[in-house]
């Protein structure tokens, strides 16, 4: 990854990060990485535990951050999000799935929350 990414993808989070709390999300970790993947934020918001995937684009010329967001890094993020809940003992607790999109192209970009963006279903199984 470029220093340039690397820098993009810092500010987007920073600016998520500022979003999620104005929104009343509480941050519970940040870059949790495992084996499987790596989750950008995790919080909760009124009980829900929620996992969000922040995607920062300097164009929209291949697609918008919630298009990145494919169905193999679904799979990774709800993999790695399992093995957050069982090591925390939040079995028991409601989770979803979140994404940060923010256009950097804009002159004053804002982030864009969407909250359940996707589900897990039978994909998730294997």
């Amino acid at each position: 990854m470029t220093k340039e990414r690397i820098t993009l993808a810092r500010y987007g989070e920073e600016e998520a990060v500022r979003l999620l709390k104005a929104n009343g999300y509480r941050i519970l970790a940040r870059n949790f990485k495992t084996g499987a993947g790596e989750i950008d934020i995790i919080a909760e918001d009124r009980g829900v535990i929620s996992f969000i995937e922040v995607k920062t684009r300097s164009s929209t010329r291949f697609g918008t951050g919630f298009e990145a967001v494919s169905w193999v890094k679904q799979r990774k993020i709800a993999k790695t999000a399992l093995i957050f809940l069982k090591e925390n003992k939040f079995l028991d607790k409601k989770a979803r799935f979140d994404v940060v999109s923010i256009d950097a192209s804009e002159d004053k970009p804002k982030p864009v929350l969407l909250k359940s963006a996707f589900e897990l279903d039978e994909r998730f199984a294997s």
